[in-house]
């Protein structure tokens, strides 16, 4: 191992008690020597993406958290609700570390010479437990970054892009010819308005603000919609039907909003229909939740006519099914696009202590668009 790193690192853990209590904590860890394939990073931006949330936060009612420890070593605990523990099932009593992707230098690698090839590099990363100081990572997880560009630059090169790039591709392997995004103004939403203006792409972008607005102008979107409008839903109608969008991507998961995009692109189908059918439109609509910034159910009203679907969408899955050509073509494009299309901003940057702060972690658990924290495990 490089004389440069150390024997161990601290890692933040998220640990779901039995007794209904969730335990958030600093851990040292052993950092074992790196296998012939592997390589050591020393993890330099990490970012909260609702995605770590889930894991970090579980089913916790942070209302209820309470700080201990020390300032270098502070402890927070908070109580599960017993709906939540049912949740929680599989991992009670684990320990369980956090952070999706991340990004930082490649300070030990293993013999081999793809090992060897990233050694002083900046590379970001993508295998889970990246609210660590140090990350030990196969080859395969690792993406070298273009030259000039930072950790800060590459560390949210992974879980945000290739969603973005998904959406776009879902839509083409199912037949749809444009989309709808919700939440839409975030740090995805910016990147997905970027890929459909560079590819021709029809995207009806749903915001709740006038400033979100104002975002998507920026960057030339076209197609936006307010759902705290008074006039939502005719808006939305009339934007589905210049468009032809009949697959959205919600990142709302829970409430009403799911609903009302299934009876919007039914409307809108409907305003060309040659004839009249009861059972309504043939058109297939699509929604998929890909978040949940929404606990509640999510509720489906009548007047979405009977051709339509509900599901859940994950990046893994996708990229799984795509094969390794596929992950190949689409992390080249991130590469090539790191600064522009796929530029992430942060609201703050924060170390691994102050990540566990009260008024820290109230902060990025409001999951509000515009406001991404990124971790510095290193600071």
């Amino acid at each position: 191992m490089a004389s440069s790193v150390p024997a161990k690192g601290l890692q933040l853990r998220s640990h779901v008690k039995s007794s209904g209590e969730l335990e958030l904590s600093l851990v040292e860890v052993d950092i074992a020597p790196p296998g012939p394939d592997d390589v050591i990073v020393r993890v330099e931006a990490t970012p909260i993406n609702p995605s770590d949330l889930g894991l970090l936060l579980g089913a916790a009612d942070m209302s209820s958290a309470e700080a201990s420890g020390t300032a270098d070593r502070p402890v927070v605990t908070a109580r599960v609700p017993s709906a939540g523990m049912r949740a929680m099932a599989p991992r009670v009593d684990q320990s369980m570390p956090v952070g999706n992707e991340g990004a930082g230098t490649v300070v030990a690698a293993g013999s081999s010479p793809a090992a060897q090839a990233l050694l002083g590099k900046t590379v970001a990363g993508l295998g889970g437990e990246m609210y660590s100081q140090y990350r030990t990572l196969n080859v395969a997880q690792c993406m070298e970054l273009p030259e000039g560009a930072t950790a800060r630059d590459g560390a949210s090169c992974f879980v945000n892009p290739l969603t973005s790039l998904a959406m776009t591709d879902v839509m083409r392997m199912e037949g749809h010819t444009a989309l709808l995004h919700t939440a839409a103004a975030s740090n995805l939403g910016q990147m997905l308005n970027k890929i459909c203006i560079a590819d021709g792409i029809e995207l009806v972008n749903i915001v709740r603000s006038d400033a979100q607005e104002k975002i998507l102008r920026d960057i030339g979107a076209k197609h936006i919609v307010n759902s705290t409008s008074l006039g939502f839903m005719n808006d939305l109608i009339q934007a589905l039907a210049a468009t032809g969008a009949t697959l959205g991507f919600d990142a709302i998961g829970g409430g009403p909003l799911a609903g009302q995009i299934l009876v919007a692109m039914e409307a809108a189908a409907n305003q060309n229909a040659k004839e009249y059918s009861r059972y309504g439109s043939a058109t297939h609509k699509q929604v998929y939740i890909y978040g949940r910034l929404d606990m509640s159910p999510t509720t489906l009203p009548p007047g979405v006519g009977m051709a339509w679907g509900v599901g859940g969408f994950l990046l893994t899955p996708f990229l799984q099914k795509i094969g390794a050509e596929g992950r190949a073509k689409l992390r080249a494009r991130v590469g090539a696009e790191l600064k522009t299309t796929f530029a992430s901003h942060y609201t703050s940057e924060i170390s691994l202590a102050e990540a566990l702060q009260l008024p820290v972690i109230e902060a990025y658990n409001r999951r509000a668009t515009g406001e991404k924290y990124l971790i510095n495990p290193n600071k």
